[in-house]
């Protein structure tokens, strides 16, 4: 059997996303077959846009309720591009995104490497230098998920489009019981949802430690000191039909806001 290629698949998601098309199931020819294809389609798509070495890293699904709703049974991670990540507060054009979405979440910035392969929580918290809260935008870009596969949605960053997050010189983390922050999301001042990190798989280091074990964090030569990394949101993703304000906020963390026009 020949070895797989990924850049074929990552130049098809690619023109998908300049074309603000659906992403389908791809050609068989060129479909990842498995998780490790998945990463190695989407580190070939970082390397496409200019983020072979990326600003950091989202895991979506890492809660039993984003399970739930999108139907998988794990976490998926996928690389942040530097242009799309903004600090505290983002203006931002609602019509740049494709059936945007908005999702509660709290993220690290790592003041040490985690060298890709098995990782434990202990380790995982030892290399977290800031806790912040977070805000991701996602975009429903799919149509059937089951029908996509994994591997394709590995490649695609898994709904992936920009993310927001907090002041990093904050809150001391360390003072904070982290693993069982509540968060809420409004949006023009009505609250909509509301999540505690301890469904992030059980707590939010937990999934630090299976990002650096994954096999994204394989395909990027692991984790780097300063990258960011979103753990997770602790609601479903809440979709937008149009301009708008979304406050994130786990109290005492800074919160994150952004203005859709």
């Amino acid at each position: 059997m020949s070895r797989f290629d990924p850049a074929p698949a990552a130049a098809a998601l690619r023109a998908i996303r300049q074309q603000r098309g659906t992403v389908l199931p791809l050609d068989p020819t060129i479909a990842p077959r498995t998780e490790a294809d998945g990463a190695a389609v989407q580190a070939a798509l970082a390397g496409l846009v200019g983020a072979a070495a990326p600003v950091g890293f989202k895991i979506g699904a890492t809660g039993k309720r984003m399970q739930a709703y999108l139907g998988i049974d794990g976490p998926v991670a996928g690389f942040m591009e530097r242009s799309n990540v903004h600090r505290t507060h983002a203006d931002l054009r609602f019509s740049d995104f494709i059936n945007p979405g908005v999702e509660c979440e709290v993220a690290v910035r790592l003041a040490k490497d985690l060298p890709p392969g098995p990782c434990y929580m202990r380790q995982a918290a030892d290399a977290v230098g800031d806790f912040i809260a977070a805000m991701e935008i996602v975009e429903n870009r799919y149509d059937d998920l089951k029908a996509l596969g994994t591997p394709t949605l590995i490649g695609d960053q898994m709904y992936h489009a920009a993310a927001v997050v907090g002041a990093l010189d904050g809150v001391d983390w360390h003072s904070l019981d982290v693993g069982a922050l509540r968060g809420r999301m409004s949006v023009d001042g009505t609250v909509r949802d509301e999540g505690i990190t301890t469904d992030l798989m059980g707590h939010p280091f937990n999934c630090l430690a299976w990002l650096a074990a994954s096999s994204v964090a394989a395909a990027f030569g692991g984790l780097k000191a300063g990258q960011l990394v979103m753990l997770g949101s602790v609601v479903p993703p809440i979709w937008l039909t149009g301009p708008g304000t979304i406050t994130v906020e786990f109290p005492p963390l800074p919160k994150v806001t952004l203005r859709l026009v």
